[in-house]
């Protein structure tokens, strides 16, 4: 009686001991996990000059990121989309990623499609080093931007050229907008 109440007793310990530390690395994943915050913040991507566009630079500001073509019937709007940065840079920030997924419409290197930019577009808002924005080579921050499991926010598909995201200013996804909508529009600036 007395060895199978001991033995009861070891079992209950270890029991304790074993779900003790469950619980403690339960615990400890949900901390890891509260710690990611669901941001653009998180984010560093390379630049058209090889240099590194760290999102958390702007915390505090709302950001527009658009993917973007050299050759599009869209391209134009570089023109607004500088527009855009130069009349509200107190408070938002437009990042371009240069992408070749739809019609073949970015086929220049990032050297070209900078001189491009700033040549024909006075670009001087960040650009970033060309990048796939769909399929199974989707660079990490579209993954985050089309992915609700990620963003928190919404499910989105990059339809076209110029799709446009914007966030506010903690880094979380405000609305999207296809490629039609003009970043000059009363459906972006009203946002701002």
């Amino acid at each position: 009686m007395i060895r199978t109440l001991f033995i009861s007793i070891i079992f209950v310990a270890c029991t304790s001991a074993t779900e003790q530390q469950s619980y403690s690395q339960t615990s400890h994943m949900q901390d890891i996990v509260s710690d990611t915050s669901n941001s653009i913040h998180s984010f560093k991507v390379e630049a058209l000059d090889g240099s590194t566009i760290d999102f958390s630079a702007f915390k505090g500001k709302k950001i527009l990121v658009v993917n973007t073509a050299s050759e599009c019937g869209y391209t134009p709007q570089y023109k607004d989309l500088q527009k855009l940065y130069e009349t509200y840079k107190d408070r938002l920030v437009v990042v371009g990623f240069p992408s070749n997924d739809f019609g073949a419409q970015e086929p220049g290197s990032n050297a070209t499609i900078q001189t491009f930019c700033s040549k024909n577009y006075g670009v001087s808002f960040p650009m970033a080093a060309k990048i796939s924005v769909k399929g199974k080579d989707m660079a990490p921050v579209y993954q985050f931007l089309t992915q609700k499991n990620l963003n928190t926010v919404l499910d989105a598909e990059i339809t076209w050229n110029f799709n446009k995201f914007l966030l506010d200013e903690n880094g979380k996804i405000i609305e999207k907008f296809e490629s039609n909508i003009n970043p000059m529009s009363k459906e972006i600036t009203s946002l701002l």
